[in-house]
C-alpha cells in the first residue's frame, strides 16, 4: 500500500473520529525489513519508527540515525530484563512494560543515567497464556507501583487476539487509561487502526501495510 496511503488513510481516520489532524502518531514498523526499504520510507519523511528486538535495532539503527536527523525509535517487541540497559540507550519508548522485575531494571538504568525512555504498559486483554502482558484486572496495581518507582509510564499498549473482534479490546484499554489516568493509547495496527483511532488510540503501529510482506531470511 506505502506510506502516503497509510497517512491518508490515518488522516480519514482522525477526521471520522472528530480528532484532531496529526494528534494521532503513526509508528512504522521496520522488523526484519531490508535496509534499502527501510531507507526509502526515511526519504520519504518518516521519522518514527517501531523495532521487537534490541539486537536487531542496534544493527540497523546507529548508521541510519547519523545519516536522517529525527528519527525516534519505538520497542514494541518484548524486552528481556538483560537487554534493558541497552533497550533504555537505544529506544525513545518502549511499549512492552509487562512484569515488575523489568520495571525494577528499568528504574535502576533510569537512576544512573538520569533519564527513561516513555513507558507504555502492555496489558494482556484478552487473557491469552501465550501472551505478555499484565492482566486487566492486574493493570491498575502495576501502573500505581511503576510510578513509585518514578518510571515515566505515559500509556498503555496491547495486541488484540486474532479471532476476536480488535475493537472490543481497544474499548478495553482505553478504559484502564481514563482510570489510571494515562493519556497514551498504543493500540491499532495494518488491518485494524482506523478502529484503534476511533477508540482513541495515539499510537499505531502500522507494518507491512507500508513497507509489503517481511522478509525473514
Amino acid at each position: 500500500m506505502g506510506l502516503e496511503d497509510i497517512r491518508a488513510r490515518l488522516a480519514k481516520a482522525e477526521r471520522a473520529a472528530g480528532r484532531a489532524p496529526g494528534s494521532v502518531t503513526l509508528i512504522a514498523v521496520s522488523k526484519v525489513q531490508p535496509l534499502e526499504r527501510v531507507e526509502a520510507v526515511l526519504e520519504e519523511g518518516q521519522r518514527i519508527f517501531g523495532e521487537n528486538k534490541v539486537q536487531e535495532a542496534a544493527g540497523k539503527w546507529p548508521t541510519f540515525r547519523e545519516r536522517f536527523a529525527g528519527v525516534e525509535l519505538h520497542l514494541i517487541g518484548p524486552l528481556q530484563s538483560n537487554k534493558s540497559r541497552q533497550a533504555v540507550e537505544l529506544f525513545d519508548a518502549i511499549h512492552s512494560l509487562d512484569r515488575l522485575r523489568l520495571a525494577r531494571r528499568l528504574a535502576d538504568h533510569a537512576q544512573e543515567r538520569g533519564g527513561c525512555p516513555d513507558l507504555f504498559v502492555q496489558v494482556n486483554t484478552g487473557e491469552e497464556a501465550q501472551k505478555a502482558g499484565v492482566l486487566p484486572t492486574e493493570a491498575d496495581a502495576f501502573v500505581a507501583e511503576c510510578r513509585g518507582m518514578d518510571l515515566p509510564v505515559r500509556g498503555l499498549m496491547c495486541i488484540p487476539p486474532v479471532e476476536e473482534t480488535p475493537s472490543l479490546h481497544f474499548a478495553l484499554l482505553a478504559k484502564i487509561a481514563a482510570r489510571n489516568g494515562l493519556l497514551g493509547l498504543s493500540m491499532g495496527m495494518s488491518d485494524d487502526f482506523e478502529q484503534a483511532v476511533a477508540l482513541g488510540a495515539t499510537h499505531v503501529r502500522v507494518g507491512s501495510a507500508i513497507f509489503g510482506a517481511r522478509s525473514y531470511s
